[in-house]
């Protein structure tokens, strides 16, 4: 699968949400006005719509755009979005636009017959402008489209990395280089790398470089990237594993205090990073490489997700509403929410130059180029059996960091229990 998780928000870029108008209420407890004030009403499901500021900009553009049509945010906390969607749908709501938070549920929705076709909007879509666009294709059809897409790369502090070439680093030369960034020792240890407790730091681009599959049973593929993982643990050239679990350390602390000087991360934290930077929270020196590589062949491939919006089957202006999905992940879209530096589905020469433009945003040749990778690999693939076999990978990636299990005892076991417990 083609790609390109969540963006983290750029709070002082935040423009208060306005307040809908009360009236009667559908199935989500929020306004079920069909026209206001003349105009068309599209309600669109979303999350923390006051500190997620690419939801408003996508619909201040739209309605600049369509002045007859009057976009209103039905807003539901983060945490609680996919089962407040799945209870909504249940219940026959009618909020028309539902934003696709994950390709999990969104396979969900889609094949319960929840969610109106898309695949006239997406056959006259150029899809080799777009990332992600493949990873809604259901069996030939389409029922979301894309309007943003996050993938992973190499953050890292300009001043301590100094003049080492990270454009083309295998994992290899990635670890020789954290070792060699790694100085000090107890409160003034300095590490040269940071990896982050989540499974998919190991085993999602394991993955997506050697083409190994997480829903096959069969984890041999694993072994180099845990590794090489545990290899800088070894090396006292990372925090240990324990230690970030226990402490619940956070990947921003590592990197904006100067305490690792490389963090494999997803595009999203860009946007955090600008908006510290502009309340005076941090003064890091940051950029932006091509996460390293399992093979030195000139590519870069990496995982990630897309974000998307549907189409409520039961919607009430399906027409608006799909002039909103539309609109949001095309060019206009694209545009609106890359002037925030969050990274969109749809790419262009002038979508980048936007993109870079943004205030604080890293100018330079690499961080560029980090920003159209060759490939981008689905961060898990979508199937009846997603939850359950990522559940298993995950307790047991935690028992291989933490030293409780060998890589080889660790990957036998999930070979052994997807297989007996799942498949």
């Amino acid at each position: 699968m083609k790609l390109t998780k969540n963006l983290a928000r750029i709070a002082p870029l935040v423009v208060a949400a306005t307040t809908l108008t009360a009236t009667a209420c559908d199935a989500s407890g929020t306004d079920s006005t069909s026209s206001s004030k003349g105009k068309t009403v599209v309600k669109v499901a979303l999350w923390n719509y006051t500190t997620t500021p690419e939801f408003k900009a996508l619909i201040d553009g739209f309605e600049a755009k369509n002045p007859d049509i009057d976009v209103q945010p039905v807003d539901i906390l983060a945490d609680n979005y996919p089962e407040k969607v799945t209870t909504m749908l249940a219940g026959g709501d009618t909020t028309d636009v539902l934003t696709m938070k994950n390709v999990t549920d969104y396979a969900r929705y889609a094949t319960r017959d929840q969610l109106l076709p898309l695949t006239d909007e997406a056959a006259k879509l150029d899809k080799a402008s777009y990332s992600g666009l493949d990873d809604y294709n259901l069996k030939g059809k389409y029922y979301a489209l894309p309007y943003r897409s996050d993938f992973w790369v190499l953050f890292y502090n300009k001043d301590m990395v100094g003049k080492e070439d990270l454009s083309k680093l295998t994992w290899d030369e990635y670890a020789e280089l954290a070792k060699k960034f790694t100085k000090g020792s107890g409160s003034d240890k300095v590490y040269g790398t940071y990896l982050h407790t989540w499974r998919s730091v190991v085993q999602a681009i394991s993955s997506a470089q050697t083409g190994g599959d997480q829903l096959g049973g069969d984890y041999a593929f694993f072994k180099d990237q845990y590794e090489m993982a545990l290899g800088l643990q070894k090396a006292q050239a990372t925090l240990p594993f324990s230690t970030a679990s226990s402490n619940q350390i956070t990947y921003d602390s590592q990197l904006t205090t100067g305490k690792a000087a490389m963090v494999p991360m997803g595009s999203w934290w860009a946007a955090a990073l600008l908006a510290e930077k502009a309340q005076g929270k941090n003064d890091i020196n940051w950029g932006m490489a091509p996460m390293p590589q399992a093979k030195n062949d000139g590519k870069s491939v990496t995982f990630g997700s897309p974000t998307a919006f549907a189409v409520n089957k039961k919607a009430r202006n399906a027409d608006a509403a799909k002039k909103f999905v539309t609109w949001a992940s095309g060019p206009e879209g694209a545009a609106a929410v890359a002037k925030i530096g969050v990274t969109p589905a749809y790419t262009s020469d002038r979508i980048l130059d936007t993109f870079f433009s943004v205030d604080g945003m890293p100018t330079d040749a690499l961080s560029r180029k980090t920003m159209q990778p060759t490939t981008v690999q689905l961060e898990m693939p979508v199937s009846d059996k997603t939850s359950d076999i990522d559940q298993i990978l995950k307790e047991e990636h935690e028992m291989i960091m933490s030293g409780e299990k060998s890589v080889d005892e660790g990957i036998k076991e999930m070979d052994k229990r997807v297989k007996d417990e799942v498949q």
